[in-house]
């Protein structure tokens, strides 16, 4: 069996970006660039003031004070938006609305709280802002720089950013669509949810669970419902994910009676590059080529399903937006209880991670470490990962968690 990491680069090796395409830039939340954006103008296009404030020459106000400050006459308002008609002689000032464009002549804007906020005379009672709150023309771009190189991911700044450049469209790498099949004679949809109430079936949380998780990572999810135990039911499904950029399965890869999938992949002329992994749950877990569209077969228990989605989907699907980031980074946590494990296999336990008053993370399980026990997922905002040569680990000792979301690091009160 191939370790955690073995795996994964073997998985990340036969999986390529997505193509571009061009969409508006409100749709590009969360996207990646595809192509690098230059700037077609500069900004700010002018000098401008930082502050609302008086502009003045920095020598004309030198030692103002409350106990003595300067008086000088206004030449002219200036709001956002306007530009200064008379250049700034010495010995006067120019009142001035952040933002708004400076008068010739300016090395200071004086903020509008050290002066007595007057519009035909000023008196300036502090000179802390002698030579400060200027904004500089092209101090944040200049025509022709690269704003956002290809392969950046764009969040709420970078879409300011390129409204500010006049992007109303830009190239993103294709969210790609994730075919979703589940297997088991036993699996229903919820449109037949009174046969699990009646205890004949069981819900398909699978498919629900994927589809959320696949959407999470920004993709689109296609899924193509349960596979009955037989091979052309299986197959049906898979012929049916043609077109789709990826496959996921869920159960039927082991080695029991009904565990089609290995025999109906290869009359499908898959090419399997392995089998298991050495890790608990979710030992077995599936990657080939199916053509040349990647599949990775999850194992059917709900726990299983979701870690190992974490581990190795979730990564195949930002290497196929465009992320060059593709793995969560681990954190540090302090055990408040002793951990036992059994088999010599890393272990990913279902744990919550508390943040202190400090800072520093603490970590508990969930409770019974099952992989039926979806609950135990819902629970955990983290996996705390436990290497095949720890059989104990003591309540003080610190192992490494792989947070689930933001709220493993997220804490009840603000600590700055």
């Amino acid at each position: 069996m191939l370790g955690v990491t073995e795996a994964s680069e073997r998985i990340l090796a036969d999986v390529g970006r997505m193509p571009a395409e061009r969409v508006p830039l409100l749709d590009a939340l969360g996207r990646v660039l595809a192509s690098p954006v230059r700037a077609p103008l500069t900004l700010p296009p002018w000098d401008n003031s930082a502050m609302d404030g008086y502009a003045v020459r920095g020598a004309d106000v030198t030692g103002a004070s409350a106990e003595s400050p300067v008086m000088l006459p206004v030449l002219e308002s200036v709001a956002a938006g306007a530009f200064p008609s008379l250049p700034l002689r010495q010995g006067v000032a120019t009142r001035i609305m952040t933002g708004a464009p400076l008068p010739e002549g300016t090395d200071s804007v004086i903020r509008v709280e050290d002066t007595d906020g007057g519009t035909q005379r000023v008196a300036v009672r502090s000179a802390r802002d002698v030579g400060k709150n200027l904004r500089f023309r092209g101090e944040e771009l200049r025509e022709g720089d690269v704003v956002l190189a290809e392969g950046a991911p764009i969040g709420a700044a970078q879409i300011g950013v390129l409204a500010s450049c006049g992007a109303a469209a830009v190239d993103v790498f294709r969210r790609p669509r994730v075919a979703i099949v589940g297997s088991g004679d036993e699996l229903v949809d919820l449109e037949r949810f009174h046969e699990a109430v009646a205890g004949r079936k069981i819900v398909a949380s699978n498919n629900y669970t994927l589809h959320a998780l696949v959407r999470s990572a920004g993709a689109e999810p296609v899924n193509l419902g349960v596979a009955g135990d037989t091979p052309a039911s299986l197959r049906e499904r898979l012929e049916r994910a043609a077109g789709c950029d990826i496959v996921v399965t869920t159960a039927g890869i082991s080695v029991g009676e009904f565990d089609y999938t290995r025999e109906v992949l290869a009359s499908l002329g898959a090419d399997m590059k392995f089998w298991k992994v050495r890790m608990r749950p979710g030992a077995p877990i599936g990657f080939g080529l199916i053509g040349r569209t990647p599949w990775i077969g999850l194992p059917g228990n709900p726990v299983s399903t979701m870690v190992t989605f974490e581990l190795f989907v979730r990564p195949a699907l930002r290497r196929m937006l465009g992320h060059t980031r593709l793995f969560k980074r681990p954190v540090a946590v302090t055990l408040e209880e002793p951990v036992t494990i059994g088999a010599r296999l890393t272990h990913f336990l279902r744990a919550i991670v508390t943040s202190g008053p400090a800072g520093a993370l603490t970590a508990r399980l969930t409770g019974p470490q099952g992989s039926g026990i979806l609950t135990s997922m819902a629970l955990a905002n983290a996996l705390l990962i436990v290497p095949e040569d720890r059989s104990r680990v003591d309540a003080g000792e610190t192992l490494n968690a792989l947070p689930l979301g933001d709220d493993a690091q997220l804490a009840t009160e603000m600590t700055l």
